[in-house]
């Protein structure tokens, strides 16, 4: 689950870490509630999406004056901001966040992220950093250093005054600095996040360091813990089919293809997607639908799927254990009248009970095709698409 650069500020601020205020502006006429809280300029406004990139595609702006200032909220406001992470559709900017502007001397990176490998956090910095921190850990990768953190005792202090030193920082501010390090960190580690992002850090005028930009994204597996977050989710800035599925238990990912999959198991639908790239089609979407799934999981499953309107074909493909076919089969029969399912439905069954799902199927008034391999269920699929 991401947030918003504001809501990441508020995130830092709790844990100490120093930020700039602001205001979250949603519509222009609250432009005079920032310029009371903060009468004194420049000012810098920032368009609230859930993507990076924002100043170079134009997101970010500095206003000099009052006048100048109502004009960039205005012109930012309301704008599709394509960057490449948003990717070309571009994202709908419905909120900015104003903020007087800070005076710095240097641009630094840090971020905090979970290496697989190592099963560990790993803080990246670099003193190079900035807005172009994707284009230099491609060319000049040496440039960013990783500082290994062990995960029950955390960033230990000398390792923070390593990094804060290994950066070509101050040496007199190499307390703060180390002490930023470490409240990164354990905020990182308290909250169970997937990222943590400051970019950029900036040296002030003084020496000390600061956090000019914030980014969290939680770790959904971990949010039970963190239920006073949950609420910081932004409807407006997901894929209204994956938080219909997680309503459901059921892990969903939209891709750009034509053919609907549901499938038992990250693994299998991982391999399924690939079997359809295979054979030279599309998948729309990543849909596990978990290994104890109901009937009536699946028929929210296949609502999901259809509510895709470039969804050619249907793929089911299941391998249960625990699961049980008659289970699975009944559930794909209720929904296909539920909905009124007229695609090509292509369906792969095999595990427990599949006899019993394969007789309910072919007893039913369901139109599909059967397959007895997961090569065969994918061809079967590309082709029913075209």
């Amino acid at each position: 689950m991401k947030v918003h650069e504001y809501q990441a500020k508020e995130i830092f601020a709790k844990y100490g870490l120093p930020v700039t205020p602001g205001k979250v502006v949603k519509h222009l006429s609250e432009v005079e509630d920032a310029l009371q809280q903060f009468p004194n300029g420049p000012w810098v406004v920032k368009a609230q999406i859930h993507a990076g990139g924002r100043g170079k595609a134009g997101g970010v702006k500095l206003a000099k004056s009052e006048g100048e200032l109502r004009q960039k909220a205005s012109d930012i406001l309301g704008m599709t901001l394509v960057s490449p992470q948003t990717g070309p559709q571009g994202k709908l900017v419905k909120k900015v966040f104003i903020t007087p502007a800070v005076d710095y001397k240097k641009e630094l990176y840090a971020s905090v992220v979970l290496d697989r490998q190592r099963r560990c956090p790993v803080i990246l910095a670099s003193a190079e950093g900035g807005t172009e921190i994707e284009e230099l850990a491609a060319t000049k990768p040496q440039a960013i250093q990783k500082v290994y953190v062990h995960p029950l005792e955390g960033l230990h202090a000398y390792q923070a005054r390593q990094l804060h030193v290994s950066l070509g920082l101050p040496q007199d501010k190499i307390n703060q600095g180390a002490a930023l390090f470490q409240k990164l960190v354990r905020l990182f580690m308290d909250l169970d996040l997937s990222l943590l992002e400051v970019n950029p850090l900036v040296v002030l005028d003084n020496g000390d360091l600061h956090c000019l930009d914030a980014k969290v994204a939680f770790e959904d597996n971990g949010l039970a813990r963190h239920k006073d977050y949950v609420p910081l989710r932004d409807p407006d800035e997901e894929d209204a089919r994956e938080l219909q599925a997680a309503e459901h238990g059921l892990s969903y990912i939209s891709l750009d293809g034509n053919i609907g999959c549901l499938v038992n198991g990250a693994g299998l639908a991982m391999a399924t997607a690939d079997a359809i790239q295979h054979f030279g089609g599309s998948p729309a979407n990543f849909l596990d639908v978990g290994g104890s799934a109901t009937a009536r999981a699946v028929t929210q499953a296949f609502k999901i799927i259809l509510s895709d309107a470039r969804v050619r074909a249907i793929l089911v493909n299941i391998f249960g254990g625990i699961m049980k076919f008659d289970v699975i089969a009944q559930g794909i029969i209720d929904a296909a009248k539920e909905v009124g399912l007229a695609l090509p439905l292509v369906v792969r069954l095999e595990g427990t009970n599949v006899e019993k799902g394969r007789e309910l199927l072919s007893k039913s008034d369901l139109k599909y095709r059967f397959a007895s391999s997961m090569d065969e269920a994918a061809k079967t699929a590309v082709e029913a698409a075209k």
